[in-house]
């Protein structure tokens, strides 16, 4: 298993003034935890935390922690527990850390690898459709796959590959229900012809309710109305 080393140092301090300081400095604040004893504050180099992300996946790989001063000299192993990022800007501005046993069986998720292209999409014209992209498994930290492969040329078309379908190397016990879809090849859509005119019918026009336009020199009738009022009362004067 390859190891991956961060650098960190213990922190003191909190709140907004020294996390801007920190940020000013290159530096990000982080906590590491272990099994419910109280978490350590440490700050870790900021390019060094964008150079490990450009080039792991760092959910799934172990980071041997060493922090400066520390009891443990040969660092501590820690999984990723969280990123937090600026919800403007994007940036990282806090990163958690979960200590790790290197003997004791963790659970955690690894990408799932396509291999091959399948007959029902080649031959058959039917399209993969990739259901599941990760599978949590249990496993001892060394023991932590990169990715699972899986090879999908035989699949013909209606076929699908199903959890419990998937060979897992040994210590790799997958989490997930069995019967869950990784993988499967549908068949294309078929496009509906639009419906053809009956011969001889022409396609009727919606019937459009104009209003009555008034004729010049015709009262309205609501304007007649009102005329008639007005002789009805000069009677019973």
């Amino acid at each position: 298993m390859e190891e991956i080393v961060l650098e960190a140092e213990l922190r003191e301090g909190r709140g907004r003034a020294n996390t801007k300081d920190l940020k000013e400095s290159g530096y990000l604040p982080s906590v590491v935890y272990f099994h419910g004893q109280d978490a350590l504050s440490v700050k870790i180099s900021r390019s060094a935390l964008l150079k490990l992300v450009h080039q792991h996946r760092l959910e799934s790989v172990i980071i041997n922690l060493k922090i400066k001063d520390d009891k443990k000299a040969k660092g501590r192993p820690c999984l990723v527990k969280e990123i937090q990022y600026d919800p403007v800007r994007e940036d990282i501005i806090h990163v958690d850390f979960n200590e790790i046993s290197l003997t004791e069986a963790i659970k955690v998720n690894v990408p799932i690898q396509v291999k091959g292209e399948a007959i029902g999409v080649k031959q058959e014209g039917g399209s993969l459709e990739h259901l599941l992209w990760e599978i949590e498994v249990e496993c001892l930290p060394t023991n932590i796959p990169k990715e699972i492969q899986v090879d999908i040329t035989a699949l013909k078309m209606g076929d699908a590959i199903h959890v419990k379908d998937i060979v897992f190397p040994e210590g790799i016990k997958p989490l997930n229900d069995p019967a869950a879809i990784v993988l499967h090849v549908a068949a294309p859509m078929k496009e509906e012809a639009p419906a053809e005119a009956i011969e001889g019918e022409t396609a009727k026009e919606p019937e459009v309710i104009k209003e009555k336009k008034e004729v010049p020199g015709e009262a309205a009738p609501a304007d007649g109305a009102k005329d008639k009022d007005r002789d009805k009362d000069k009677d019973k004067k």
